[in-house]
């Protein structure tokens, strides 16, 4: 059978591959220590689980609109407006089967061939298979650990053409946990502006930050830049809803209706019933969210400092996210075979850098339990040892 072409240039997701091999490792009875998912370990607010099965008991199980239910596009309206100073209303917002699914409407409903998507790396895996599928062309920004791993202004200028149409922001960032400062964020919204192109904000992680970073949308800092934003978010990382498949998107009207179009005939509504707990978790407590970041905050200084122990290996401390970036490049191994020995040998999890655009890295996720981080690290230190 031939398949696609537009199939056979993209990658399969390394994080996913390296997750199911680890948990069926698990499953076989190893003892795996994995570092490798970006998932929360705490289950879902209560509240939230509540909320939808109340929602089950109330038959609401059919068919919805696909762009949401309006209940819930209201409620992210309302949460954008209060905590991000963006101005969008209902009609701004459409419900997505999980952050990745916004991202993807977006490509499609906006990337055509010869368009050109500027990524800074590391970036988050599936940044340039999306637009490769869209037709585009990513255009891959190298940054440094010098510089936090962050784009400057001066660097985003030099990469854009008169082909550019869209620039990819997270803040905080997947894999490196780096966390643009609110001039950094003006700076890059000055050079959008300037050069009259597009930027989405993906703003998954915007609720896990550490010692007092502060997250600025970048639509929020004037009329001009919020009229060029894209913004994606979702319920995953924040409430441990990563399973509930819920995401959003926010932009002009214009935009929404296309992607609206596109979800139409491809996933039609999510789950009508779980997205009256993503209600809830929107309207509900916060303490289950505090409870996880300080959960979160112990897990990195202590990770940090393990990994920063380990003769060879360092690491640029992570400002949010629960994912630390580490350098393997002394180790004198690439990734994949670091990672793929580490597993093998040690029965530790991690992902290759080399999927993030960063070779010479790998990503370490703390989204786990302090014992695990104890033991593998342990491992790791034994295994970067006997090299």
């Amino acid at each position: 059978m031939k398949i696609a072409t537009r199939i056979q240039q993209v990658t399969p997701s390394m994080t996913l591959v390296i997750s199911a091999k680890a948990k069926a490792m698990t499953k076989a009875g190893l003892d795996v220590c994995s570092f490798s998912a970006g998932e929360p370990d705490f289950d879902t607010p209560k509240h939230i689980c509540e909320a939808a099965k109340t929602a089950l008991d109330q038959g609401k199980t059919r068919y919805g609109p696909a762009a949401g239910e309006p209940a819930l596009r209201e409620a992210i309206a309302h949460k954008l407006q209060a905590d991000n100073q963006l101005g969008y209303d209902r009609d701004n917002i459409l419900v997505t089967n999980g952050g990745k699914h916004s991202l993807y409407n977006l490509m499609m409903a906006m990337i055509e061939p010869g368009d050109e998507v500027i990524i800074p790396a590391p970036y988050w895996v599936s940044y340039p298979e999306m637009v490769k599928l869209a037709g585009g062309t990513p255009v891959i920004v190298p940054t440094t650990a010098e510089n936090s791993y962050k784009i400057t202004a001066d660097q985003l200028r030099q990469a854009i053409t008169p082909n550019t149409r869209l620039f990819i922001l997270n803040s905080p960032s997947n894999p490196t946990g780096m966390v643009y400062g609110p001039e950094e964020i003006r700076a890059l919204a000055a050079v959008v502006v300037e050069a009259d192109i597009w930027v989405v904000s993906d703003e998954i992680y915007e609720k896990i930050l550490y010692n007092g970073a502060q997250h600025l949308s970048i639509g929020a800092v004037g009329p001009e830049i919020f009229a060029r934003t894209i913004t994606s978010n979702g319920f995953a990382k924040a409430y441990a809803m990563t399973g509930w498949r819920l995401g959003y998107l926010a932009a002009p009207t214009e935009l929404i209706e296309a992607a609206i179009t596109l979800q139409s005939h491809s996933t039609s509504n999510v789950c009508t019933f779980a997205q009256y707990g993503a209600i809830a978790a929107l309207t509900g407590p916060t303490d289950s969210l505090e409870t996880m970041c300080s959960a979160f905050a112990k897990r990195r200084l202590a990770i940090i400092d393990m990994v920063n122990s380990i003769d060879g290996l360092s690491c640029v401390e992570p400002q949010g996210a629960f994912y630390l970036l580490v350098d393997i490049s002394r180790v004198g191994m690439d990734s994949v075979a670091f990672c793929q020995q580490l597993l093998a040998e040690k029965y530790v999890a991690t992902v290759p850098g080399v999927a993030f655009g960063a070779e010479g890295t790998i990503r370490i996720s703390y989204a786990t339990d302090m014992d695990t981080i104890e033991r593998g690290m342990e491992r790791l230190n034994g295994f970067v040892r006997s090299r």
